[in-house]
């Protein structure tokens, strides 16, 4: 008797798409905090120097290229009733939250020799077990639709969530380290109880996350596993390659922005027009509250102007012109408005929040448009190659984004330190550690911002690419199916 395979309907229903969009959220409540805070939370919680604080984040992250790939061959090769990329965000969610947990306590440690010791441990595991579970999780997206338009919507409602997360995050971090923290006087408490709260929160997030999220595609019945085609497809593959070089050079600006704009806000602006401005706006009545609740203020206008622009215009705009197109141009706009972070003076406040507003409308576009190109890539090595490898294409970009991460964080560390920083939480920093700051929260960005934009020149997948592909991809399943059938 014949076997009767399947062809499961490519639509997704809404309340898939949240619940997947889900298990990105609990991962930005670590995500976010280790790009935004983590740098500082070193050099003014843990007393490192920036240099050192910057090498414990660089070696954290080198990890990710021998253990991403791993996972990714690990995940590709995973067969459970579940599937083969849904139960590793089981398997991992506990562990996930205990390792974030760990990572901002510090036992009692004095000798800064041996707290930067037990840091580099404690982040090289939560940057392990963020492997096991992000390369798994974002490869899972590749697989719950071949549909270009539900692919693009899958992404764009995964991102609302991590931007609501991100609102939350780089928002109420500060506020909630000094309520449990005394004011201020007990920050490492208050960090351990903030990331405490993160950790429950995410852990509902990725049970969630794995209930309710399904595995549509199949790699080819005809595919035989085979390490070392599986690479050498990914590796020899152009669109991979262009999307691994912007991957990295994103996630080395954003590492190397948000930690420096940290810093910006405490020594950059003249904090009694920080105050004034905040007063105005009826935000604090407390002087001494300006860095804390100014930076809050700065990340949560920023992500609300990024809520939007997902919603109203990444789909939108993909739809009408292309995921390259539309990437290209809003990242172009993105490094022109990170570059004029350099032009306001200490008192220019409100222009530092104008800037805001303009460069995160210019990035808002590209953030779900960067995981559904990935998903796309997927599709391209199995257009050429017959094979497919999901977990290894999605896990050599989640490596390119952890080492980007690491490396933007240390060239950040190392710049402030090199042009004078004091650890330590400090009042004031001299003139030539500010110009240091300055520095990487507007030029060296911008640069970097560059590289993407001429890596996605040559990005050959267009619109029109992608439906043929898709077209062609949808033809080879319906073939499979109907020759199985008849064996």
């Amino acid at each position: 008797m014949a076997k009767k395979i399947d062809i499961l309907p490519q639509k997704v229903s809404l309340g898939e798409k949240v619940g997947y969009s889900l298990g990105d959220a609990a991962a930005n409540l670590v995500f976010q905090v280790m790009m935004i805070f983590q740098l500082k939370f070193y050099t003014d919680v843990f007393g490192l120097d920036g240099a050192v604080a910057g090498s414990v984040l660089l070696i954290a992250c080198l990890s990710a290229v021998v253990v991403d790939p791993a996972v990714g061959l690990m995940a590709d090769r995973t067969n459970t009733r579940w599937g083969k990329f849904r139960p590793w965000i089981l398997w991992t969610a506990l562990p996930f939250c205990v390792f974030y947990v760990l990572a901002y306590y510090n036992p009692g440690i004095e000798d800064k020799g041996t707290v930067a010791t037990y840091a580099t441990i404690s982040y090289l595991l939560l940057m392990t077990i963020y492997s096991f579970n992000n390369v798994p999780y974002t490869s899972l997206g590749g697989v719950m639709t071949s549909d270009i338009k539900e692919r693009t919507n899958i992404t764009t409602i995964r991102f609302v969530a991590v931007i609501i997360a991100q609102f939350f995050v780089q928002g109420m971090t500060l506020p909630l380290v000094d309520h449990f923290g005394n004011n201020g006087e007990n920050l490492q408490h208050g960090w351990v109880c903030t990331i405490g709260l993160f950790a429950v929160i995410a852990f509902v997030f990725f049970m969630i996350s794995f209930a309710v999220s399904k595995e549509r595609i199949q790699p080819p019945a005809s595919q035989v596993m085979n390490i070392k085609e599986d690479v050498r497809q990914t590796f020899s593959n152009v669109p991979w390659n262009i999307m691994f070089v912007l991957t990295f050079s994103l996630f080395v600006t954003l590492a190397m922005w948000g930690s420096a704009t940290n810093f910006y806000f405490q020594y950059n602006l003249d904090q009694k027009s920080l105050y004034d401005f905040l007063h105005f706006f009826k935000l604090t009545d407390n002087p001494d509250e300006a860095y804390s609740i100014g930076f809050s203020a700065f990340n949560m206008v920023g992500a609300l102007v990024q809520f939007a622009g997902v919603i109203f215009l990444s789909q939108y705009l993909a739809n009408k012109y292309g995921k390259k197109k539309t990437f290209m141009v809003c990242l172009f706009l993105t490094a022109i408005f990170s570059a004029m972070f350099y032009i306001p003076s200490p008192t220019d406040v409100s222009l530092v929040f104008v800037l805001n507003i303009l460069k995160s409308l210019a990035y808002a576009p590209t953030i779900p448009l960067l995981w559904a190109m990935i998903a796309d890539v997927a599709d391209h090595i199995e257009y050429e190659s017959h094979r497919r490898a999901t977990g290894f294409c999605f896990s050599g970009i989640v490596m390119a984004l952890k080492v980007g991460l690491g490396t933007g964080g240390a060239i950040a560390g190392i710049i402030i330190s090199a042009f004078g920083y004091v650890p330590g939480n400090v009042s004031v920093q001299n003139e030539s550690a500010m110009e240091g700051i300055r520095l990487v929260s507007s030029i060296l960005p911008a640069i970097l911002f560059g590289i993407g934009v001429l890596a996605l020149y040559f990005y050959p997948i267009t619109k029109e690419y992608n439906e043929c592909m898709q077209a062609e991809l949808a033809s080879r399943r319906r073939q499979a199916s109907q020759d199985e059938d008849e064996f």
